[in-house]
């Protein structure tokens, strides 16, 4: 991406900040239309032929050769007879050196079980992306990311996502072993509880973008609540890529302190979304296109389930990231996605744009939200989170408060923000509407603190219409008038000072981004002119 950022350790180094992304990407997803069986070029059971003894085990070994234009999924059957205990499968795949500019080879590996490969269906027990290059699944247990549960006899698949494929084409060798003997015992899901000690109708912060080994973070759940709690939140959402299986173990690590709530970012090759707020274990596929008119009834299912349908850092550059579905099916969409880069500019300036549109056309408006996406050290956990307004600490009051926009964003706990807009004797605040005559003069007040030397900065339909310095002490009260038949809508920003130490200005062109990073950012108050004579 070429976007350099601070180390949060303290340090002096710099991190590629997209880099979070890029095992993510290749958890990428595939479009069932175009689906090939593959054929076994070579399978021989590893301990040579006839029968299998108690407890014993066969390896089949499946290798192939995949050319540039492969499909996006690959299928490769595997039949399971009965008395099978576990599954281990192991693979790997050829990287020929590539000219600059070339991809080279990226492959995906997930399973599916006896119950079928429809897109959707009850068969999915498992996905790592190119996270992982093995794993096992029994009765008892499974690595992260898979669905521990029953080995049933019938033909199961592994599933190959030759994510990028060299100009020589992809060699593939996969090793499946079958383990034979008396099942372990049942595992047994624990699951979060969907409600923690609240303060009633009150603002809560959370992160609702967040990964574990599950996927391919590198912190275990444990570590992720450890972090989330020390960070000051409320609540999380687990969005692990592809996949439910971490929604089992978050049961004990929630507590009165810290709600959390199950979700999944959906990985797709046109772009990734959160599914926030998914009923515990359940598994939202990943494996179609725009073009495949999937995304539109997946996206209705999560909301038949009470979760929102949120697009993910929608101008992340690397392949399968930036977001082609358009928004229509989504509740929100996420704007600000770990340390402030560039990508983060793009996406408020076109959600800005998609406010002014809503406004003249009289229809609902997508609420901003932002999270850290944070996959392991040194990403820091709650660094963007939403602050939101919600009637108590539960998952439905959490999500309808983001679905109504009643959410600001904050870089971190140290920021506090207050954000309202007053005439004609009424008062609106963030997410809300205020209707007042239409020249009654109307006061936006915003109070700040956390961010010395910041600049805060009130927009509107118009654009940018005041712009005003904190004290070096990072706390003050912004205070600005307009009236209903100037501005339709009117939001805020607080921007630190940019890396020169001045305050950035608006209204102007140049070379260089005229802010520094962003440290908070509302939803807009809607300001609604009224019928004359009332």
């Amino acid at each position: 991406m070429g976007e350099r950022v601070r180390d949060e350790s303290g340090g002096g180094s710099a991190i590629d900040r997209r880099s979070l992304l890029q095992a993510g990407a290749l958890a990428g997803a595939a479009t069932l239309a175009s689906v090939v069986a593959a054929t076994e070029a070579s399978a021989r059971p590893e301990d040579g032929s006839g029968p299998v003894p108690p407890g014993g085990e066969t390896t089949t070994v499946l290798t192939g050769h995949l050319d540039t234009g492969a499909a996006d999924f690959v299928l490769l059957p595997v039949d399971v007879p009965a008395g099978v205990r576990e599954i281990a499968v192991s693979y790997s795949y050829d990287r020929p050196a590539v000219p600059a500019g070339t991809p080279g080879n990226s492959c995906d590996i997930g399973i599916f079980d006896e119950r079928g490969t429809e897109l959707g269906g009850k068969g999915f027990r498992g996905w790592s992306g190119g996270f992982r290059t093995s794993f096992a699944i029994s009765r008892s247990e499974a690595t992260p990311g898979y669905l521990p549960g029953p080995v049933r006899p019938g033909r199961w698949h592994v599933v190959l996502g030759p994510y990028q494929v060299a100009p020589q084409g992809l060699d593939y060798r996969v090793e499946v072993t079958l383990r034979f003997g008396r099942p372990g015992p049942e595992f047994t899901p624990s699951y979060p509880a969907e409600r923690a000690r609240g303060r009633g109708r009150a603002w809560y912060r959370g992160d609702c973008h967040l990964h574990t080994v599950h996927s391919d973070g590198r912190r275990l759940p444990g570590e992720v609540a450890t972090g989330a709690r020390e960070a000051g939140l409320d609540f999380i959402v687990s969005t692990d890529h592809n996949t439910s299986s971490s929604h089992g173990v978050w049961g004990p690590l929630a507590g009165p302190d810290l709600l959390i709530v199950t979700g999944e970012e959906v990985t797709t090759r046109n772009g990734h979304w959160l599914a926030l707020g998914l009923p515990a274990g359940r598994f939202v596929d990943w494996r179609y296109r725009s073009r495949d008119e999937e995304f539109p009834r997946l996206a209705r299912q999560v909301r038949r389930d009470g979760g929102l349908v949120v697009p993910a850092h929608p101008y992340c550059p690397y392949v399968g990231c930036q977001w082609k579905f358009g928004f229509q099916d989504a509740d929100a969409v996420e704007v600000w996605n770990g340390p402030w880069t560039y990508d983060d500019e793009s996406a408020v300036d076109s959600w800005d744009a998609g406010l002014a549109v809503a406004l003249r056309q009289g229809r609902s408006w997508l609420p901003a939200i932002g999270n850290s996406d944070a996959h392991s050290v040194p990403q820091v956990i709650g660094s963007p989170h939403n602050v939101v307004l919600a009637e108590d600490l539960t998952r439905d009051d959490v999500l309808d408060a983001i679905a109504a926009g009643r959410t600001w964003i904050a870089e971190s706990a140290a920021v506090q923000l207050e954000f309202t807009v007053t005439g004609h004797g009424r008062q609106a605040g963030i997410g809300e509407r205020l209707t007042v005559p239409a020249d009654a003069p109307v006061d936006v007040r915003l109070t700040v603190s956390g961010v010395p030397g910041g600049t805060v900065r009130f927009l509107t339909d118009e654009g940018q219409l005041h712009q005003e310095s904190l004290p070096a002490g990072g706390a003050g009260t912004v205070v600005w008038r307009t009236t209903a038949s100037l501005a339709g809508y009117v939001r805020a920003e607080v921007r630190h000072p940019r890396a020169d130490g001045g305050p950035g200005k608006g209204n102007s062109m140049g070379p260089e981004l005229p802010w520094g990073a962003m440290a908070a950012l509302t939803n807009p108050v809607f300001l609604s002119a009224e019928p004359a004579g009332r």
